[in-house]
């Protein structure tokens, strides 16, 4: 029998640094939207609806690629919905992050027949990536990567001033829901990265990391898929050195970078913010 030769992508080190670099080239121009719009939290709540997405993956025997969409979606949409009934965004949020957490962990406990490594959803298991993994995380992240280019222009407009967008013939509205199902697949697609629980701070960190040393906003995006690589690269490299959890040590990595160069940004004169 003829023997297969090894490839590049057998080795579980290259899958996982492709893994991870495919999630930063979405989230680094997404991150930035979510720090001018100051959603923070918002993407945190997403990333917590997710464990109820994995919980009804698991019992309907289903993709947890589409199981965490589906429920991440579903989640930025009601909130969306209801912030336009009189209930304060932030409020909405905290109800609906820590609720559908709850719920999810709860519904996990019921899985007795299914066996489940929970921390894996919670802190990613970037190092047991897959081909079939590597295949959906650049897939979903070439697709974010496509939408938020096409819709750039439209997204920035409304995001420095909504009333301009309106004389623009632009909807504020439809651009926040378009955002919201981009949060929604990097969600998704992040799950195996960095886990529910630390997929926001690889959407914030690098984007606030790159903003004092940009005087635009294109500037700043690729600032921060710059520094969300390096991240990644640095991560693997000190998980592989020490021994430590891959996904929080290249968010250790990223607190580190942002710590340092937000010190270097005080002591330059004339320091820029993009938006």
């Amino acid at each position: 029998m003829p023997t297969r030769s090894p490839t590049m992508l057998d080795d579980f080190l290259v899958r996982a640094t492709l893994a991870g670099l495919g999630v930063v080239l979405a989230a680094a121009p997404l991150g930035c939207f979510v720090v001018w719009r100051r959603m923070a939290f918002f993407g945190a709540a997403t990333a917590h609806a997710a464990v109820l997405g994995v919980a009804l993956s698991l019992a309907l025997s289903m993709s947890i690629f589409v199981g965490v969409l589906a429920v991440s979606l579903l989640m930025a949409v009601t909130v969306s919905l209801l912030s336009d009934r009189g209930y304060a965004m932030d409020t909405l949020l905290g109800v609906m992050a820590h609720s559908s957490l709850a719920f999810g962990l709860v519904a996990v406990s019921f899985l007795s027949d299914v066996r489940i490594d929970l921390m894996a959803y919670l802190f990613g298991d970037i190092l047991a990536v897959g081909r079939s993994d590597l295949a959906i995380i650049w897939g979903g992240s070439l697709l974010v990567l496509g939408l938020t280019l096409w819709r750039w222009q439209a997204l920035l407009l409304t995001t420095v001033n909504a009333d301009l967008a309106y004389a623009e013939g632009l909807e504020p509205s439809r651009e926040r829901l378009i955002l919201t199902l981009a949060l929604a697949i990097v969600v998704a697609v992040a799950i195996k990265v960095v886990g529910v629980l630390l997929i926001a701070a690889l959407l914030i960190i690098p984007a606030a990391t790159a903003r004092p040393f940009s005087r635009t906003p294109e500037r700043m995006a690729m600032a921060a898929a710059g520094l969300g690589a390096l991240a990644v690269l640095g991560g693997m490299w000190g998980s592989w050195q020490w021994d430590t959890p891959t996904g929080p040590t290249i968010v250790c990595v990223s607190a580190t970078l942002f710590a340092l160069l937000a010190g270097l940004a005080r002591s330059l004169p004339g320091r820029h913010r993009a938006v």
